[in-house]
């Protein structure tokens, strides 16, 4: 994904400015946590209860039956219930909370919740009315009318020193005598995931997962419903008792009224939703020995929101990307059940096989990931059957859009879909974009698998621009287009946890990006400040969403600078041979950090070791 200005400016709003946010310590001096059993299992689960407040009050604590409330001058983040604190314009203190209790065994978990805020005061500098949020005895931050926004931000905080420990989760919200500051809070979600009891292999399972799906949709493309099915063997040594199903696109709704809908499942028993509904666990109806394959089948109905998303519709034209449920992937650190994340990616997957049948009125085109062909259904009908061979993540669009094509230089079909509004010499613009951009990647990374490649044009998406294995959303932007065609090796063909290793796609894409456009990052890296000791281009995504007005500016920015600094000390032409042998060995594979540290050093005869540790690279 490639952030603009506006994402920046969005991603901004996150980050808590005056007043706001006291960091989690990692072992908070207030409320020492007790050490969780080193044998303890970790199962992953979402530990707050009716966190959408759309099941009444139970078991939330309120300070009066007014804070859950459904009452005009506010909105829901999702559904028609929320929690309103003060706004009352007087001296006047709100409370709320309930009492979780956070697993033992899990490494991870995460406190999240949305917060809007808006104020009568005018001033720009003081901070009247206050919301303090804590766990425990431990404030995780405190925001104030200095921090009124518009619609909602999510905040979150890595609560994992907590494991094994009942507390509450308190919001506190106090006025001072004049002038309205309004704090609305919705969708609190506490997300534990992550084992300390790994397989007795590091080997990626359910291996080589096969798709195949059916749906047909509504006339206006927004509601698709069918049948899909996983196909998959356990490739590790241990047995495999059961799988997870990754519904990334429950984050865009709430737990009560899921975007994406699993029901009748079979080869298996269904469990209970998990990771803020996005996670779904299937006990398989007879474990898995190592080299053995299953099937599981279940009913699927994707119900796609407003908005101008990569997944969401945007007037007549629908976006759907990451709607189809996936394998979760097990390795030597457990399952992966990150959260999504909405500043970047959270889709860890292993190359898969699609064929997916998309029955849509034929007055859309439905651009899709993989080789397509339109054969005719019932009246006024079209069955489009798209069929991809390892690729990660599966996406399509419908819509009425104005399509053009043509073909790069070394042989690749290339189609822009177009929205209302984008003009034919923008369209045309793209177009030779794509095949300038297409070709330049695959000299230098390898040939470019996927067959045609689509690029769906909308100006209004907000996150600039989002990677799909053969297809790509973007705005007219010669530079974002370059990128997210960039990804169809970095992420797409090398493969990467990117919630974990985000910099694995971001950064070597932007570096691609930058020698497809012939630029050379001259002195990129003296212009390099940091925020902290903490902030690394290798952080994770649970770091750079809370502290996401750094994100870009680290792991795009300095991590490109990074690689250009490598290929400084390397040479161009071993710095090319570096990239291309590396991709080559990695191919429909999972790039780790040490091991392209470790491709770097036997690249050269110079010692890294302080190359690394200057440019903040661990791993």
């Amino acid at each position: 994904m490639r952030p603009t200005p506006r994402k920046a400016f969005a991603a901004s709003v996150f980050t808590v400015a005056v007043l706001a946010g006291v960091s989690l310590p990692a072992t908070p001096a207030a409320a020492t946590p007790h050490a969780a059993p080193s044998a303890a299992a970790c199962t992953p689960a979402q530990v707050v209860t009716n966190g959408g407040f759309e099941s009444g009050t139970s078991p939330w604590s309120q300070s009066s039956t007014s804070v859950i409330t459904n009452r005009t001058g506010q909105t829901a983040h999702g559904g028609t219930t929320f929690a309103w604190l003060d706004g009352v314009g007087s001296s006047h203190t709100d409370t709320l909370s309930q009492s979780v209790t956070i697993p033992s065994g899990c490494s991870s978990a995460t406190l999240t919740f949305w917060l809007h805020i808006d104020t009568a005061e005018t001033t720009s500098s003081t901070a009247y009315d206050k919301l303090t949020a804590k766990i425990g005895t431990t404030t995780l931050a405190t925001y104030s009318n200095l921090n009124k926004n518009t619609g909602y931000a999510q905040k979150s905080f890595d609560v994992s020193a907590f494991a094994g420990q009942t507390v509450n989760v308190a919001f506190t919200g106090t006025e001072d005598s004049s002038l309205q500051t309004s704090f609305v809070v919705d969708d609190v979600a506490l997300d534990t995931s992550g084992g300390t009891t790994p397989p007795a292999d590091s080997t990626r399972t359910p291996a080589a997962p096969s798709y195949t799906v059916s749906l047909s949709s509504n006339t206006s493309g927004t509601v698709w419903t069918g049948h899909e099915s996983a196909t998959f063997t356990n490739a590790s040594s241990t047995a495999l008792s059961e799988v997870y199903l990754r519904m990334w696109d429950n984050y865009h709704g709430t737990c009560s009224s899921l975007p994406i809908a699993v029901s009748n499942v079979t080869g298996g028993t269904a469990g209970a939703l998990s990771v803020d509904c996005t996670a779904l666990k299937i006990d398989l109806s007879t474990p898995l020995t190592q080299g053995q394959t299953a099937t599981i089948g279940f009913d699927l109905g994707i119900t796609v929101p407003s908005g101008a998303d990569r997944f969401g519709y945007d007037g007549a034209f629908s976006f759907i990307g990451n709607a189809l449920p996936v394998l979760a992937v097990k390795d030597a650190a457990g399952w992966h059940l990150d959260p999504y994340t909405n500043n970047g990616e959270s889709f860890y997957s292993l190359a898969a096989d699609f064929k997916v049948t998309l029955d849509h009125p034929s007055t859309l085109l439905v651009p899709a990931t993989g080789a397509s062909v339109d054969t005719p259904g019932s009246s006024g009908r079209t069955i489009t059957t798209a069929t991809a061979s390892k690729v990660r993540d599966f996406a399509w669009a419908a819509g009425p859009f104005t399509k053009i094509s043509g073909t790069s230089t070394a042989g690749t079909p290339i189609n822009v879909y177009s929205v209302t509004g984008i003009s034919s010499a923008n369209a045309q613009s793209m177009l030779t974009t794509a095949k300038t951009a297409v070709d330049a990647h695959a000299s230098r990374f390898g040939a470019y698998p996927y067959g045609e490649l689509d690029a769906v044009i909308d100006n209004n998406f907000w996150f600039g621009g989002m990677e799909y294995p053969g297809f790509v959303l973007d705005l007219v932007s010669t530079t974002a287009l370059t990128h997210e065609i960039g990804h169809q090796w970095w992420y797409g063909i090398v493969g990467d946890d990117e919630y974990n290793s985000p910099w694995l796609d971001e950064a070597f894409t932007d570096y691609a990006t930058d020698l497809a456009l012939s630029k050379t990052g001259t002195s990129c890296w003296n212009s390099v400040s940091w925020a902290s000791t903490a902030e690394k281009i290798t952080n994770s995504m649970a770091y750079w969403d809370t502290h996401s007005s750094r994100y870009s500016t680290v792991v795009y920015g300095y991590g490109k600078c990074a690689l250009h600094d490598l290929r400084r000390v390397l040479g161009d032409t071993a710095m090319a041979k570096l990239l291309k042998d590396y991709a080559t060995s990695h191919w429909y594979g999972v790039s780790t950090t040490a091991e392209f540290k470790a491709a770097a050093q036997a690249a050269t005869t110079t010692d890294l070791t302080s190359f690394w540790t200057q440019h903040r690279i661990d791993g």
